[in-house]
């Protein structure tokens, strides 16, 4: 990995150099010699991205153009990119991103391509949304269902995230104005109800819980209660265990020690980061209706499948595509309207708004404002974060679940602290022999050719996957074993990242 962003550029040459020890510890968190050793071909689809943004950084340039650059990165890596681009003087960034934090954080002209045309607006995303709601108020030609999401969200901006809006080009008179008579995104009381009609009080009780993905405990003694309409939000570390403390909720994996209780009218839909195995020559609006024909979204109001289509980005005639010639992000959209579909009344996301556009993200806090459900989501986007969810928990890679009640910016700021040299107590000997560091070591080599391996057959896979394209019954079962081994692979990486803990550990 090292020479993919250094070239043949000597040791001594950068290894003191503080950009790029700054760019590393940021994207990679730390600056050692196992980060550069490591084989590209060994990286996940994310890391590689992380490889790419870091070479693009520490080079000293008067302009960077950034494709999406928050994707992959987690809550901490995009507050520290946005930081580091601050402190970068004389530096242009133009940016394409559905990131609206970072958005906010970041610029301070925005440029909106809609119909062909380019228009320019003064500011960051805030004031964008102000800008576009005086546009809409003066135009009759904006769609009315248009102008209420804007409306909506700037009423949003004001109320919940002030520090957005105190920033210059964002004219706070104005927007009261506009928002005078708007609605708070949620009716708490009235969801809260619909709730425990539908849930009763028992969503998942957690009872010392202790939960391992093979032999490395990421969670030990937690005692959590999840109760009917909480919207809860977990941030943290790679590695530290999000998404299995997610399958764990749903019983993909059991608990090694300790208690869960589910209730017992429980509905759960659990959208992975892994897309569904679907019939290719399926049409999108089909795939929808093998589900369900209509769905309620609360307040006594229902949408039809195609409706739910349309709010979730698939217009009228993309219904009508057939599965097999989707994008990724496609499926994935496909694959959450299919979940929503089925009326559940427990709502797992992990990572809902990769490859999402701004528009449809906006839709999808619509839809969720009106869910009278559990809510409960994994994201590195800190915007939609904020907007769904009223509750935060945070997991430091040290075991523990910790209630943050100022949110985000709580989880950051225990973050800093725990990376504090001097808040990190002095560390014992360990006890092992140097039997169990060998053990360790071959472990690690182990894992590292599994991951090679997995690594090659996917390159296989996608390799085959244009030869069979109007093979629906091999692209059925190509799709199937890149499921899986993207599933395994995902376990083998973070098996890894903990050994390689417990060796420096």
């Amino acid at each position: 990995m090292g020479e993919v962003v250094l070239g043949d550029t000597a040791k001594h040459e950068w290894a003191s150099e503080p950009n790029i020890r700054e760019v590393f510890t940021g994207l990679f968190g730390s600056f050692d010699d196992h980060i550069f050793d490591r084989k590209f071909g060994q990286l996940s689809g994310g890391e590689r991205r992380r490889v790419g943004l870091a070479k693009l950084l520490i080079n000293e340039l008067d302009l960077i153009l950034l494709d999406e650059p928050t994707n992959h990165l987690d809550v901490e890596g995009v507050a520290w990119l946005a930081e580091y681009l601050n402190n970068r003087k004389g530096l242009a960034v133009t940016v394409v991103t559905h990131d609206r934090w970072f958005l906010d954080a970041v610029t301070d002209r925005t440029w909106e391509v809609v119909d062909g045309k380019v228009e320019e607006y003064d500011g960051g995303y805030s004031a964008f949304v102000l800008a576009k709601a005086e546009r809409a108020r003066q135009s009759s030609v904006m769609d009315q269902r248009r102008n209420m999401l804007i409306k909506k969200e700037l009423a949003w901006l004001r109320r919940g995230a002030p520090a957005r809006t105190t920033k210059p080009k964002f004219r706070v008179d104005a927007a009261n104005v506009l928002i005078a008579n708007e609605p708070a995104p949620r009716d708490q009381g009235e969801l809260l109800k619909f709730a425990l009609n539908r849930l009763g009080k028992t969503v998942y009780e957690a009872h010392h819980l202790q939960v391992k993905l093979g032999d490395n405990e990421l969670i030990d003694d937690l005692y959590w209660n999840i109760g009917p309409g909480d919207r809860i939000g977990i941030v943290g570390v790679n590695g530290a265990g999000k998404t299995t403390l997610m399958r764990t909720l749903v019983g993909e994996i059991e608990p090694t020690a300790g208690k869960l209780v589910t209730g017992v009218t429980v509905k759960a839909a659990f959208l992975t980061q892994h897309l569904d195995e679907l019939d290719p020559t399926w049409r999108v609006l089909e795939a929808v209706e093998k589900v369900a024909n209509r769905v309620e979204i609360g307040g006594g109001r229902e949408l039809s499948a195609s409706q739910l289509c349309e709010r979730l980005g698939f217009d009228r005639e993309s219904q009508w595509t057939p599965v097999g010639d989707l994008s990724g992000g496609e499926k994935r959209r496909l694959q959450l309207t299919r979940l929503l579909m089925d009326s559940p009344n427990v709502l797992l996301l992990d990572e809902p708004t990769n490859d999402f556009d701004i528009e449809t993200l906006t839709e999808l806090e619509d839809l969720l404002d009106s869910y009278g459900g559990t809510l409960i989501v994994i994201s590195h986007d800190r915007y939609f974060l904020e907007r769904v969810c009223d509750r935060f928990v945070g997991l430091l890679g040290d075991k523990k679940v910790r209630d943050l009640p100022r949110g985000v910016d709580e989880y950051l700021e225990q973050r800093r602290e725990s990376l504090k040299p001097e808040a990190i107590a002095p560390k014992e000997k360990k006890s092992s022999n140097a039997a169990e560091e060998r053990q360790l070591k071959k472990d690690k080599v182990r894992l590292e050719r599994q991951m090679e391996k997995a690594d090659t057959r996917i390159a296989e896979l996608e390799a085959e996957q244009d030869t069979a394209a109007f093979d629906a019954e091999r692209l059925h079962a190509i799709t199937g074993e890149l499921a899986t081994l993207s599933s395994d692979k995902d376990k083998l990486e973070e098996e890894w990242l903990q050994v390689t803990l417990s060796l420096e550990g």
